[in-house]
């Protein structure tokens, strides 16, 4: 298990760019995969991207942020990144990172249900 914190959202203009931060507590946090979700006002909560936990690192987009948006880590400093470039109105969302233990595959790592430990979101807001 590990404890995940959000932080870095804030209001953007849309083709702005903007970096969200998920830090992690826990020992094995390596270990971990570790992936960004998204959800907007009235609209179900949509995978976004996910990198895996191997030292060779398996990363995932969604299509609609393919392009635009990367996931990186530090596991030395606990931390999971999201670049957002090329903001759109329509990312407007709450980001939340969450944690699952060595997912493997794409399939599991953009599956919602894969993972159990959540942080508690940032908002991300773009303006037109």
């Amino acid at each position: 298990q590990v404890q995940l914190v959000e932080s870095g959202g804030g209001l953007v203009q849309a083709g702005g760019s903007l970096r969200v931060f998920c830090l992690a507590s826990g020992r094995t946090f390596s270990s971990y995969t570790v992936a960004w979700f998204r959800q907007a006002p009235g609209k179900e909560r949509e995978f976004v991207a996910a990198i895996s936990s191997s030292g060779g690192y398996s990363i995932y987009y969604a299509d609609s942020v393919k392009g635009r948006f990367t996931i990186s880590r530090d596991n030395a400093k606990n931390t999971v990144y999201l670049q957002m470039n090329s903001l759109k109105p329509e990312d407007t969302a709450v980001y939340y990172c969450a944690a699952a233990w060595r997912l493997t595959t794409a399939q599991a790592m953009g599956k919602m249900a894969s993972y159990h430990d959540w942080g508690q979101g940032t908002q991300v807001t773009v303006s037109s």
